[in-house]
């Protein structure tokens, strides 16, 4: 049984919590995380697509790849999803800062083996990222699941941080003459780009048509 790691809160404190439906939202939010690991004697940091699945994460990749074999081994994982929310401008470069939405979940990974919890994994991965495409793709051939392991996390170790919010300058920094504020960052999608292969005459699908990525 490994040891628990330490998740105590060190600094910053008044911007963590471990509230489970606040990490929920940042984790649904988000279409990518990043996966780390200790392999011999080098650590690892990969970016992979996840999906929520209740209180698991679900993470894929090909059954020949070295993260996903070590991971469905229970080799002991950190995964991380940081939204960028904005950039704090201060008086000073010290107080300046970022607003942001973190969650970092450790444990172990275990493989989906059964089938039918396997492909339903699988395509609440392709809908958390595009809502609406899973039912109009073909479906996936058993040599096609076959070749993808599909592994959960437990979200049960786990810490939040969140940075909201105007700068805090020390009052005798009000003074100064320099402006101060924060400015909002957004991801947005672009205009679709069909395939240069495509029939001209399939029309634009109704998911990419409503605002949901802009």
């Amino acid at each position: 049984m490994p040891d628990r790691p330490d998740t105590r809160f060190r600094r910053l404190r008044e911007k963590g919590c471990r509230d489970f439906s606040t990490a929920c939202q940042i984790i649904d939010a988000a279409r990518i995380c990043h996966v780390g690991f200790v392999h011999g004697n080098f650590p690892y940091v990969v970016p992979m697509a996840h999906a929520r699945d209740g209180n698991r994460l679900l993470i894929h990749g090909s059954v020949a790849s070295r993260l996903i074999k070590n991971l469905a081994a229970g080799l002991n994982c950190c995964v991380t999803i940081t939204h960028f929310d904005g950039l704090v401008l201060a008086r000073s470069a010290f107080n300046s800062s970022m607003n942001y939405r973190s969650v970092m979940i450790l444990g172990q990974a275990h493989a989906v083996l059964g089938e039918e919890d396997k492909a339903r994994g699988l395509g609440l991965l392709t809908e958390h990222l595009l809502p609406g495409r899973l039912v109009e793709l073909r479906p996936s051939t058993r040599q096609e699941i076959h070749a993808t392991t599909l592994l959960a996390l437990p979200i049960e170790t786990f810490t939040v941080k969140i940075g909201a919010g105007p700068p805090d300058d020390p009052a005798k920094d009000l003074g100064a003459g320099i402006w101060a504020g924060t400015i909002p960052i957004r991801l947005t999608a672009g205009t679709p780009q069909a395939a240069p292969d495509l029939d001209p005459h399939i029309p634009l699908p109704g998911y990419l048509q409503n605002d949901w990525y802009r």
